[in-house]
């Protein structure tokens, strides 16, 4: 199916992981797509190479999503490279992990730059490139629903910001025809979080599933809300969890 021929994509963070399976996902379905990176120039090629073999256009940007004008410069570069844009990924982002009593300030701001400022600051840049029908996906966690541990409450918090980013974004693009919605993966198999690492095992005991989730598991949940057929479907909140919140 290419429910997204003629259609433009920008994932941001998308070298590798969840990223990465999101920009093949929408290339399947037919959408040029644009990715951004900030260091694993050779990760972020191969992804390149590989929507390219699709038959698709793709190219990958250089951005830290914790630079404001390099935000913008990558939604405009992607913009123009690909004749315009009409859904936005925001995928990227960091987890640093630590107590509150212990957190230092610079693991805070950092949190809050990438986490928060960047999906705000890229659909800030995406808005006048975006016509009806347009859409905005944000990638959130499923922590911000339930919090297991002790060292990751900033973390989630940051997570938590995006409900209320995406349902005032949803009511502020509503009448432009531009979707807006939040997808937030559990436990996922990715290089961060592997499913034979340390704490794997705890981690499938809160699925009823008990199973990690796949990249491709996230990315088919983003590509349908990036498809025709989620048209009436904005300020949602979509959990891909096996369970993990119920």
């Amino acid at each position: 199916m290419v429910e997204l021929s003629g259609k433009r994509a920008l994932v941001t963070g998308a070298s590798r992981g969840i990223g990465a399976a999101i920009a093949l996902a929408l290339a399947d379905k037919g959408a040029d797509v644009a990715i951004t990176y900030e260091r694993s120039a050779d990760r972020a090629a191969e992804v390149v190479r590989a929507i390219e073999a699709k038959g698709r256009q793709a190219l990958a940007i250089q951005a830290d999503s914790a630079d404001p004008a390099a935000i913008k410069r990558s939604v405009d570069d992607a913009a123009a490279a690909l004749g315009g844009l009409d859904i936005l990924v925001n995928n990227a982002a960091i987890a640093l992990y630590a107590a509150i009593a212990d957190i230092s300030v610079e693991a805070i701001d950092a949190l809050l730059a990438v986490n928060v400022r960047a999906p705000l600051l890229a659909a800030q840049a995406a808005i006048p490139h975006l016509s009806a029908g347009g859409r905005i996906v944000t990638i959130g966690s499923a922590g911000a629903e339930r919090i297991v541990g002790d060292t990751g409450t900033v973390y989630y918090m940051t997570k938590s910001a995006l409900h209320s980013f995406t349902r005032g974004l949803a009511r502020e693009l509503g009448p432009r025809d531009i979707t807006v919605n939040l997808v937030q993966p559990g436990s996922t198999d990715t290089d961060m979080n592997p499913a034979n690492g340390e704490f794997s095992e705890f981690q499938r005991s809160l699925s009823p599933l008990g199973r990690f989730g796949t990249p491709q598991d996230v990315a088919a949940a983003v590509a349908f809300l990036a498809t025709p057929a989620a048209r009436h479907i904005t300020g949602a909140i979509l959990t891909v969890d096996g369970g993990q919140t119920t």
